[in-house]
């Protein structure tokens, strides 16, 4: 009998590995698939501040002290940062990374238009429903830390991407990035872009695909996993 091939999901900013559950279900036919909370994520205790070093250096041990060996990774929105990330120091860990809806251009400008959405006291006010969610998500940590320190980070990205184009130049690893074609929050143009650097990339649109995870359609993106991971 053939070995599964490993498979790791990886969640994206402020989210969780619960909400990768259903598609962790849809590929468990055909790979041994891992989910991990990065720090602070999940309820896993927070530490003092959030940055891709330290998601990186985590998904890292969790192959590690799991002996997963060399794992194909699949990154939702921040997820696939990380797992770029992690392809780029440690290239031996991982065999192949498919990310969705990952934003990669980032300068001052754009963090700052992005951490407006990472206001606890506006969330409380005007999405109350989320707000539940996401002290449920991440309890029993406290959601608004979560919020603060990924903006934190976000601003930081803002001052110094951690990941330029000449970086994806030089990842070897076979790469697929998938990108839903109602996405508001990442472009078509920095997709592309990342793309064309790639020594070997694929590129993906989903039809019909806004940015939130729980909005995709997870038989379609299971689809596109099993075609380009095998």
């Amino acid at each position: 009998m053939l070995c599964m091939k490993t498979l790791l999901l990886l969640h994206g900013a402020i989210g969780s590995s619960a909400q990768l559950e259903t598609l962790k279900e849809q590929l468990s036919s055909s790979y041994a698939v891992h989910t991990i909370n990065f720090p602070g994520h999940g309820g896993t205790a927070l530490p003092l501040s959030f940055n891709m070093s330290l998601f990186a250096n985590a998904v890292q041990n969790f192959i590690q002290e799991h002996a997963l060996g060399t794992v194909s990774i699949v990154g939702y929105s921040m997820g696939g940062y990380v797992a770029l990330y992690l392809a780029k120091h440690h290239p031996e860990l991982v065999e192949k990374v498919v990310t969705l809806a990952t934003k990669f251009e980032w300068d001052e400008a754009i963090a700052a238009k992005e951490v407006k959405m990472l206001q606890p006291e506006v969330i409380e006010q005007k999405l109350p429903a989320f707000a539940k969610t996401l002290e449920e998500r991440h309890t029993p940590e406290d959601w608004k830390q979560v919020l603060i320190k990924t903006k934190e980070m976000l601003l930081g990205l803002g001052k110094q991407n951690n990941l330029t184009l000449a970086d994806y130049a030089s990842i070897q690893t076979p790469v697929q990035l998938l990108l839903g074609d109602r996405d508001k929050m990442v472009g078509l143009e920095e997709t592309v872009a990342v793309y064309k650097q790639l020594p070997n990339g694929q590129l993906g649109v989903l039809p019909g695909t806004p940015h939130p995870i729980e909005q995709v359609d997870v038989a379609l993106l299971a689809f596109h996993v099993r075609r380009f991971i095998g």
